[in-house]
C-alpha cells in the first residue's frame, strides 16, 4: 500500500502548492462537487474558525499546465524503464530498458486479480482479515484491521484500487489450496501469457522476488484489461467499505490520482512502490482517441511516475503521428542504482 502523508505535511504541501487534500473518515465524507480548473473553494481546517481559500484544481491538472511536463522528446522521461505501446496494434512507440528485469511491487496485484477471477470463486462470499494477512516483511500500514469481514469482491476492489496488502494476502490465503497454490497459479498464468522474464513470490508485491520487465508487463496489462471488474476497480476513484463484521465504515481512495482527472480517459491503472522497485505505474488510456499502454518503472520522487504519464500524454497529443508509426523509438539506458 502506498505510503500516506501525515496531516501537518499535507497541510504544508497544500498551502505551498495551492492544493489541499484533507484525509477524513468515511462518516465525515460528503458527496463532492467537481470544480472547474481555476475555481476557488473554501475549506475549514480542523480546529480553525476561519475558512482558507485554496485552488480547487487537482494536483495533476496543475501539473498538466506546467512547463515541466512539456517535453520535446520522450528521452526526457524520468522513469528508469519505460515502454509506450499502441494497445490495439502492439506497435511500440517508445522504449527504454524494456527488457531489464526489476522488482514490480504492487503491480503484482494485477496478476492477483486475474488469478482470483479465473478461479470463478464466489465473489459474494464473506472473508475475514486474519493475523496471517498482516505484513511481517515491511510492516506496511493498512486500514483493514484484523477481524474485518467483507465480501471477497470488496477485498478484490481494495487490493486493486487502494493497493491494500492485507486484502491481497487474504485473496491468496482463501484460494483453494491456500497461498502456496495461489502463487504457483500466478506463475503458471504468467508463463501462459508469454511473460518469460516474470516471477511472483506473493500476491501483494511486497517481496523483492516479484520481478518482471516492461515488455512482460504490457502483456499483463493487456490480459488484465479483458476483465471488466479489473478495469472497473483499478479506475474507481473511491469506495466506502461497510464491513459485514469487525472494523468500521471507512472510505478508501485510488492510489493513482490520474483517475480523478477529467483530462484522462483511463481504462486500467495500477501503481506500485517499494524502496527497491521505486515508484511504478502502468495504465491503459485513450490519447487522441487511440488506446495506449504506458509502463513506467523505477521512478524517483513522489510524483515522478504521474508526471511522466502526463509528459507522455502531452507529447503524444502534440505528435499524433507517433501513435501510428511502425518503428520504435529506443533509448538505451541502465537502470538507476
Amino acid at each position: 500500500m502506498d505510503a500516506r502523508l501525515t496531516f501537518p505535511r499535507l497541510l504544508l504541501l497544500g498551502l505551498l502548492g495551492g492544493v489541499l487534500t484533507l484525509p477524513v473518515a468515511a462518516r465525515d465524507v460528503k458527496p463532492a462537487t467537481r470544480q472547474k480548473p481555476g475555481h476557488r473553494v473554501s475549506v475549514t481546517l480542523p480546529g480553525k474558525a476561519q475558512a482558507v481559500s485554496l485552488d480547487a484544481r487537482l494536483p495533476t491538472e496543475a501539473m498538466a499546465e506546467s512547463e515541466d511536463t512539456l517535453i520535446s522528446s520522450l528521452d526526457e522521461l524520468r522513469s528508469s524503464a519505460v515502454l509506450i505501446q499502441h494497445a490495439d496494434t502492439g506497435a511500440v512507440i517508445y522504449q527504454r530498458n524494456a527488457k531489464v528485469r526489476v522488482p514490480i511491487a504492487s503491480l503484482t496485484k494485477l496478476m492477483t486479480a486475474v488469478v482470483v477471477l479465473d478461479a470463478h470463486l464466489a465473489l459474494d462470499m464473506p472473508v475475514t482479515v486474519e493475523e496471517d494477512d498482516v505484513d511481517q516483511l515491511r510492516h506496511s500500514s493498512s486500514h483493514l484491521m484484523v477481524g474485518t469481514t467483507a465480501s471477497r469482491e470488496d477485498m478484490l476492489r481494495l487490493a486493486l484500487m487502494s493497493s491494500e496488502n492485507r486484502a491481497a494476502a487474504l485473496l491468496a490465503r482463501t484460494y483453494p489450496g491456500g497461498t502456496e497454490a495461489f502463487v504457483a497459479r500466478m506463475n503458471r498464468k504468467a508463463r501462459s501469457l508469454g511473460m518469460v522474464n516474470t516471477h511472483f513470490v506473493d500476491s501483494s508485491g511486497l517481496g523483492n522476488g516479484n520481478v518482471s520487465t516492461a515488455e512482460d508487463l504490457v502483456k499483463l496489462v493487456d490480459a488484465a484489461a479483458r476483465y471488466p471488474l479489473i478495469r472497473q476497480y483499478t479506475t474507481t476513484e473511491s469506495y466506502v467499505l461497510n464491513p459485514l463484521a469487525g472494523g468500521r465504515v471507512r472510505q478508501f481512495g485510488n492510489t493513482n490520482p490520474l483517475v480523478r482527472d477529467t483530462q484522462w480517459d483511463i481504462d486500467l491503472s495500477k501503481t506500485g512502490f517499494t524502496n527497491e522497485a521505486g515508484k511504478c505505474l502502468v495504465l491503459k488510456a485513450r490519447i487522441d482517441r487511440t488506446p495506449v499502454v504506458m509502463i513506467l518503472l523505477d521512478s524517483a520522487g513522489r510524483m515522478t511516475r504521474v508526471g511522466d504519464a502526463i509528459r507522455v500524454r502531452r507529447w503524444l497529443e502534440r505528435n499524433p503521428a507517433a501513435l501510428h508509426q511502425k518503428v520504435a523509438l529506443v533509448k538505451p539506458q541502465a537502470p538507476r542504482s
